[in-house]
């Protein structure tokens, strides 16, 4: 059973995280999902839901990090504390997932430094300024390098956790995850639509 740590912070955008996580619930039987936070509480998502998370101190398996992105992400990455303590979970975590924005988190940290990354097009330019030795893909919908995972905007984060389950498991399962959720999987992770 691998974990999959979600670390929310307020005003994530809800389907950069629940997306994947909806791909990871389908094989429960491979996956155990936890929800945390710096502090752990309730989180305030964007739009307006709240979620009941853990403190990071309460992480005790660290098999897959998942992070997702949204306006909060623009006020964590100046969030010295957090950053630091993101960067722990991030080096000690066996693959890091990030959604959107959430790859400017990642990038602050320094971990992501001359690894191949992409990140939401809207956002692409801000992204880019929290690392710039990142080697930053405009075109792809997801980018895997090493033990990163880095995805475009919101629902390419679907896209990235089936193709993570392909690369960790079989192309088989994720095309049965993809008919499950009736969802029409953009396999090329080198093109995305948006971009």
């Amino acid at each position: 059973m691998n974990n999959i740590n979600v670390v929310l912070f307020n005003d994530f955008t809800l389907l950069d995280a629940i997306g994947p996580v909806e791909v990871f619930k389908c094989v429960k039987d491979s996956y155990r999902i936890q929800f945390y936070s710096q502090f752990g509480g309730r989180i305030k998502t964007d739009p307006d839901l709240d979620l009941l998370t853990q403190p990071f101190s309460e992480i005790k398996s660290h098999d897959v990090l998942l992070i997702p992105g949204g306006l909060g992400t623009r006020v964590m990455v100046k969030n010295e504390n957090f950053i630091n303590q993101l960067h722990e979970l991030v080096y000690k975590s066996r693959f890091v997932l990030t959604v959107c924005t959430g790859s400017a988190l990642l990038a602050k940290t320094g971990l992501l430094s001359n690894h191949k990354a992409t990140s939401n097009k809207k956002a692409f330019d801000w992204v880019m300024e929290q690392d710039r030795t990142v080697i930053w893909i405009k075109k792809a919908r997801w980018v895997v390098d090493g033990k990163y995972y880095t995805s475009a905007g919101v629902s390419a984060g679907i896209d990235m956790a089936l193709g993570f389950l392909k690369d960790n498991s079989s192309y088989d399962l994720a095309k049965n995850v993809a008919k499950t959720l009736e969802y029409v999987w953009n396999e090329d992770r080198d093109q995305d639509f948006f971009g």
